[in-house]
């Protein structure tokens, strides 16, 4: 078998090189006019379905049932679409041709539509077009946080702490990294019913790619912080925390360590219940966050992209006219005339009135309030979202993208006031006095792909039961072979660059 399957993959990669890669078919997609990438087509083989990356890039798990004469299907909104044999494929890139709009051969099979009528017909047709029943999803979740830290400026006010001085505080600044870059990644079936929250996730296998110096630079600094406490204050004290008209009262006791059975049972006992925690809380918030996703569809009367549904609300312009594959599609921009959001784009089946694909980006921040010095401004949200017809002529998500972005501003004063509980009078003991003046940014990115929804019944989904047994594996740089043997999305250049300075060290 092992022979035969070696033999097998040695002849493909002759016969089409440039598309194989390891147990993987690779390829970039690329337009063949301006030769630039073209993100998410549609790459079908074998009734399976991937999406390209922002860069154009795909990649297929390879299988024995895999053959050269089998045939590779792309398509994209605005261009010709292809289909032929993978041997076939012999260049070192697919090109996409655009496609001519033939705008006689819209107009002829439809009614001269208004934008206002187009998404009437939408809407109306929306519960025939789209699934509504419980459903069995095999998706993959890429997220991808960057923060950086914008401004971190202090002034020492009073320290009676020797230790706590301007020196102490800048190896704190020092210690936090100005630019820190977090990716995680999930494989998993997704059981439910999408305009909902009840959802069950079964985790099949996941990954965490960051930098963990500075993890360590933390709990070093957490370490130091705990020394000098220890040193300089009394366990009957407790502190007050103020800034300005606020404040909060902790206990030393809860800044010291508590006596803990070192014995090896409980030991790993504690480890254990801890492991088991963590499981349940990854799966938890992998769920949360796709939940919200999929109830956030534009197809959903509750959406924040309520377009479809109060189309009043929006200007509307019947832009232009376009192809994916031979199906005509209208293209709708939208504009809010007041109050709403979001602004973006349509592209409509001219035939059965479904909404195959939405761009969106926001007009004005989401959230924005500066109070008593604290401030936050949800300043972006921008994405895509494709749907595409499954086997039994209903749409399902095939692709969910959303960068999020936001900033979050602290310019307050700041005491900490040790008091002891035992001394009559002054019970003052030490003070920190500090102004703090600080900024945040945040881009959060997630990406859905699903490769195939299949409708299951009601009597299924409550049959089925989490197992909760998946962590992430922590990789501290891209390693191509812990997805080796599955489908995914082709992770993007910043993704495959990413090294862990811990690891040069």
């Amino acid at each position: 078998m092992y022979r035969t399957r070696t033999f097998a993959i040695s002849s493909l990669t002759l016969l089409f090189s440039t598309l194989l890669f390891s147990q993987n078919i690779s390829s970039t997609v690329l337009d063949s006019t301006t030769l630039q990438p073209v993100p998410y087509a549609t790459i079908i083989l074998n009734k399976n379905g991937v999406i390209t990356n922002e860069e154009g890039k795909f990649s297929f798990l390879m299988t024995e049932s895999i053959k050269e004469t089998d045939s590779l299907f792309i398509s994209c909104i605005g261009y010709e679409s292809i289909g032929k044999p993978l041997n076939q494929f012999t260049g070192k890139a697919i090109l996409l041709s655009p496609k001519a709009i033939e705008l006689k051969e819209v107009i002829v099979s439809n009614k001269d539509y208004t934008p206002e009528e187009i998404l009437e017909l939408v809407e109306e047709n929306i519960g025939k077009n789209y699934k509504n029943n419980f459903t069995k999803k095999r998706l993959f979740l890429r997220e991808s946080y960057r923060n950086y830290i914008e401004k971190s400026n202090y002034t020492i006010k009073e320290s009676t702490i020797p230790a706590l001085n301007k020196q102490f505080l800048d190896s704190v600044l020092n210690s936090i990294p100005s630019n820190d870059t977090y990716y995680t990644e999930v494989l998993g079936d997704l059981y439910g019913n999408d305009d909902t929250d009840a959802q069950k996730l079964n985790l099949i296998k996941a990954s965490e790619l960051y930098d963990k110096r500075s993890r360590l630079d933390l709990e070093n600094l957490e370490e130091r912080f705990n020394d000098i406490i220890k040193k300089n204050v009394k366990t009957d004290s407790y502190f007050k925390v103020k800034s300005g008209l606020f404040g909060t009262k902790v206990d030393a006791e809860e800044l010291f360590d508590q006596e803990v059975d070192s014995s090896e049972v409980e030991s790993l006992n504690k480890e254990l219940e801890k492991t088991t925690e963590r499981k349940k809380f990854f799966a938890n918030y992998k769920r949360s966050t796709l939940a919200n996703l999929y109830t956030n569809l534009p197809i959903f009367k509750d959406t924040d992209y309520n377009v479809l549904w109060k189309s009043n609300r929006y200007d509307l312009i019947l832009e232009d006219f376009t192809y994916i594959g031979d199906k005509p599609l209208y293209v709708i921009d939208f504009k809010p005339k007041r109050s709403e959001e979001f602004k973006g784009k349509l592209y409509i089946d001219a035939n059965d009135f479904a909404l195959i694909k939405m761009d969106f980006e926001n007009v004005e921040p989401l959230r924005k309030f500066n109070l008593l010095g604290i401030s936050l401004n949800e300043y972006l949200a921008k994405g895509s979202i494709l749907f595409d017809k499954d086997d039994d002529g209903t749409y399902s998500l095939r692709y969910y993208e959303i960068t999020k972005g936001n900033r979050v501003g602290f310019k307050r004063p700041v005491k900490i006031i040790e008091k002891n509980k035992n001394v009559k009078g002054r019970r003052k003991q030490n003070e920190l006095h500090l102004k703090i003046d600080a900024a945040f940014n945040g881009r959060n990115k997630y990406e859905v792909v699903v490769f195939d929804t299949e409708s299951i019944s009601e009597a299924q989904f409550k049959a089925f039961t989490e197992k909760n047994d998946v962590l992430p594996q922590y990789m501290p740089n891209y390693d191509p072979e812990f997805w080796k043997g599955y489908t995914i999305m082709e992770p993007n250049m910043a993704i495959k660059e990413f090294t862990s300075q811990v690891e040069n060290e």
